[in-house]
Order: C-alpha cells, then structure tokens, then sequence
C-alpha cells in the first residue's frame, strides 16, 4: 500500500486548505503528523477505520477537522484558521494492522512522501 498527499500550498494566515491522502489499498487507522524545520515530527488528528471515532493535538483542536472515505480510501485534513505555526510539512500516515487510534508514530505502518504547508503572517 502507497500514500499520496495533496493539498499542500502557501496561504495567509487566518486562511483554510484541505489536504487529501489517497491509499493504493485498503488501511486502517489514519493519521496526520506534521515536521517544522528543525524541529520533530509531530502528532496531527487520527481516526478510526469504522466508527470514524477522531482524536487531536491540543494545538489543532476546534481548527482541524479529519475526515475519510473509505470507499476512495481517502483521508481528509480541513485546515481552518491557519496559523504561522501550522508551517510544517503534513504526512499522511496508515496502519495496517490495528483499528486502534493513536497519536503514536510507532503504530503507523506506512508514511506518505509530505506536502509542504506554508503559513504567512
């Protein structure tokens, strides 16, 4: 199984942008995690595969809405209010072998190539 993200760009702050997450097979749980330059990778929003049960970081919740298909086997990130702090590269993540949510890196099985999130101020 492969992960393509799309979405990514360069916005204003305050501004919206949806990425999206195509999977070349079937996956489970999903996720998004997000790297700043110089700092670590970084817990975005997760969701199940069959009850669509979600979870977020603090700093994302009441903003950031995950969503999915999995008729498409697409993933879903709504950015609303866009901050300069939201700057990051966003990955898209599956995992393969569990139905558990987790905002851990280690649980995820494959990772998407990144798409670049650029807020200005």
């Amino acid at each position: 199984v492969q992960l393509v993200e799309s979405g990514g760009g360069l916005v204003q702050a305050g501004d919206s942008l949806r990425l999206g997450c195509a999977a070349s097979g079937r996956t489970f749980t999903m996720a998004w995690f997000r790297q700043a330059p110089g700092k670590e990778r970084q817990f975005v929003a997760t969701i199940g595969w069959s009850t669509g049960t979600t979870y977020y970081a603090e700093s994302v919740k009441g903003r950031f809405t995950i969503s999915r298909d999995n008729a498409q086997n697409m993933v879903y990130l709504q950015m609303n209010s866009l901050k300069p702090e939201d700057t990051a590269v966003y990955y898209c993540a599956a995992a393969l072998r569990t139905t558990v949510i987790s905002a851990r890196a280690t649980q995820y099985d494959i990772w998407g190539q990144g798409t670049q999130v650029t807020v200005s101020s």
